[in-house]
């Protein structure tokens, strides 16, 4: 087992061509900052932070596959390894300053990854320009 962690958030990261160190900081900050899990009224207003929850960080190129043209995926929207893994590395560095713990896996390897999903709570962020939309 490379990386695992208990309570917190599964994160499958795309690194597109064109992301920098500013979109890895912006999502990063969000991601910590985001009330997803429940207060004692049953309402999503803490944050991984504020219930001592980790990250569990999944490198995924294949979020930017594009199947507009015939039957198999094209990956040309994906950053090249060598920078993809530089951002993954830098988004799961902020994370980390920001105070949460955070796991990881092998960059580039095949990976088994399970998930308990204990809620309705799944999200899509986006970085573009270190503005998070």
């Amino acid at each position: 087992m490379v990386g695992s962690i208990d309570h917190g958030l599964l994160v499958l990261l795309g690194v597109a061509r064109g992301d920098t160190e500013a979109d890895a900081a912006a999502l990063a900050a969000k991601l910590v900052g985001l009330r997803v899990f429940a207060d004692d009224q049953a309402k999503m207003n803490r944050s991984v932070a504020d219930v001592g929850g980790a990250v569990l960080v999944v490198s995924q190129f294949t979020l930017l596959a594009s199947v507009a043209k015939g039957r198999r995926p094209s990956f040309t929207d994906a950053a090249d390894p060598d920078e993809a893994e530089r951002l993954v590395r830098e988004f799961m560095n902020e994370i980390a300053a920001a105070g949460v713990v955070v796991a990881g896996g092998r960059f580039g390897a095949y990976m088994q990854v399970d998930l308990r999903n204990d809620g309705p709570v799944t999200l899509v962020l986006e970085a573009v320009n270190g503005q998070v939309r």
